[in-house]
């Protein structure tokens, strides 16, 4: 049972006890108009629920990455009528997960286990650093991990061969790019779709409801998007690369040097279903060729003709 009665009041120290704020951050709330001043009784300032319920609430909002500022703003649109609810709602759906992984724990003998058996102090704090692993507070043998896939990853990397020096400098090339585009997908979406929620006020009950709505819906698009582009990618320049390693070999006396060409997608998908995948780059050099003779047959014979009509003239 809570040892907060119905209607209980407070002093100043009671307050800061019941709540977790310090004296001090209570006095500098009510100077900045986020925390109502108390009731004067006698001699003494005496402090409500209401006080301790609010308290709790900027604490909230801190907790979520709110600036005191814009704590006052929604807390002031809350005095109004207008309500917290969606705003939270909206603030729960960005802050929530973004992927259905659940973290897992792992014990240092596992996490060594499956990198070979052999301990490696300098790769597990480059995973630590790097948010791969994350300490357990009290335990220095445990970690979370937060991608149980991304871990796996390391792994199957590690037994192909891939050291662990390089997986890590892979991963912090990696996040760099995809940073990249996590950023700009925030900066399309928020021009064309959030915008009208980012006034100078916060937004209404009904439209923080459907901004968080809205993120329901879009927050997978990126991860889609990402997924077929890397795929396509991935298909280009493997398929690109096995020809450069395994292709036919040419005499050296035969060989012509290259330079790459650029095609609409449209266009190489088209060659693709005619002549097959693997044949791409060949017929592609064999229509160059011929439209190249084409136009030399063209020129010639012009050329061919215009002599020849110099030559008829009297």
């Amino acid at each position: 049972m809570s040892d907060e009665p119905a209607g209980a009041v407070y002093r100043i120290e009671d307050l800061a006890h019941h709540s977790g704020a310090t004296v001090r951050t209570i006095r500098a709330y009510q100077d900045r108009g986020l925390l109502p001043r108390p009731e004067r009784r006698g001699r003494a300032n005496v402090y409500a629920d209401a006080h301790l319920a609010r308290l709790r609430q900027i604490a909230d909002l801190l907790d979520r990455g709110y600036t005191l500022a814009s704590i006052k703003e929604l807390l002031e649109a809350w005095d109004t009528g207008r309500g917290l609810g969606g705003i939270l709602g909206l603030v729960a759906e960005v802050d929530g997960p973004w992927t259905d992984e659940r973290a897992v724990r792992i014990s240092r003998a596992e996490l060594d286990e499956r990198f070979g058996g052999r301990p490696d102090d300098a790769a597990v704090a480059d995973a630590v650093e790097l948010g791969v692993l994350e300490r357990m507070p009290g335990s220095e043998d445990s970690f979370l991990v937060p991608s149980p896939q991304e871990l796996s990853v390391a792994v199957e990397l590690y037994a192909a061969g891939v050291p662990l020096s390089a997986i890590s400098g892979h991963l912090r090339e990696l996040r760099v790019k995809v940073e990249h585009i996590a950023s700009r997908f925030l900066e399309f979406t928020t021009e064309h779709v959030f915008a009208r929620y980012l006034g100078e006020h916060p937004p209404t009950e009904a439209e923080a409801a459907e901004a968080a709505s809205l993120v329901r819906r879009l927050r997978p698009l990126a991860q889609q998007t990402v997924d077929a582009e890397l795929a396509r990618a991935m298909r280009l320049f493997a398929t690109r690369q096995l020809r450069e390693h395994f292709g036919p070999e040419q005499p050296p006396e035969q060989r012509e040097e290259t330079c790459p060409v650029e095609l609409p997608v449209t266009t190489t998908r088209a060659v693709e279903r005619l002549v097959g995948t693997e044949q791409v780059a060949a017929f592609v050099a064999a229509a160059a060729e011929r439209e190249l003779q084409a136009r030399t047959l063209d020129r010639l014979a012009t050329n061919h003709a215009a002599s020849t009509m110099i030559d008829e003239t009297p």
